[in-house]
């Protein structure tokens, strides 16, 4: 089953796209490991999500820690940190 992803800010500037959906490999189970196989995607992945201890997660729209599992997520959104003014 496929699985929505949407890109904020710099991320989707750096990807290219503001989403995709995609069929994630049964192994990437939380937020981290699908940052990590992003990452595997292609230069502009990689490029992207380098830094990805900066990378912020949510998870039908609700913010996950990079551990927490992303099982049966509808949509996960990746953007990177908030700067307010």
């Amino acid at each position: 089953m496929a699985t929505k992803l949407v890109y904020f800010a710099w991320v989707r500037e750096r990807i290219g796209r503001g989403e995709e959906e995609i069929d994630l490999p049964g192994s990437v189970t939380t937020a981290g490991e699908l940052i990590r196989y992003l990452r595997t995607r292609g230069e502009e992945y990689e490029l992207a999500l380098e830094h990805e201890n900066v990378i912020r997660v949510a998870v039908n729209q609700e913010h996950v820690e990079h551990g927490e599992s992303i099982l049966g997520a509808r949509e996960i959104a990746l953007f990177p940190p908030m700067t307010g003014g």
